[in-house]
């Protein structure tokens, strides 16, 4: 299910250029498309270190962001990057997921610990929401670029 939505979504971006991937429709809140993948690689390298290591740490955070939380820090850095930097970046992270998948018993997919407002969740669930989350983007990044088409393209 991981491989096929990122199959997915890297079809969406796989011909975006620079100026499409940093397109901002609002300077003030907006997230671009650049910025949506790289939030989709840190939220997946946020989850492995949560699921196959340890909670995450406060540095775990800062070296994540600012692509975890997006926001200003990330409209202001992750820009002028070529999607080919993206779709490695995400291969790489995912590549580290699947061998890491490898070498864990199937029983570990419902192993239990706490997690959103302290309630129990098993590793499925959460890497579901990691994918769950890239879907979701995804259907930011079809939105966004509607309005490249309007803007950029006209």
């Amino acid at each position: 299910m991981m491989n096929y939505t990122r199959v997915m979504t890297l079809e969406e971006v796989k011909k975006l250029t620079v100026e499409e991937l940093d397109f901002l429709y609002n300077e003030e809140d907006a997230n671009s498309i650049g910025m949506l993948l790289a939030h989709m690689g840190a939220v997946e390298k946020a989850y492995q270190i949560e699921t196959f290591h340890r909670e995450l740490t406060e540095e775990d955070i800062n070296e994540l962001n600012p692509a975890l939380d997006l926001g200003n820090k990330a409209r202001e850095q992750i820009n002028g990057n070529s999607i080919d930097f993206y779709i490695k970046e995400l291969a790489d992270i995912r590549q580290q997921t699947i061998e890491t998948f490898k070498t864990l018993p199937d029983e570990w997919l419902f192993q239990q610990s706490t997690f959103w407002f302290d309630e129990q969740a098993n590793n499925y669930f959460k890497w579901f929401h990691v994918f769950e989350d890239e879907l979701n983007h995804r259907g930011q990044i079809r939105i966004i670029k509607k309005m490249i088409a309007k803007q950029l393209h006209v």
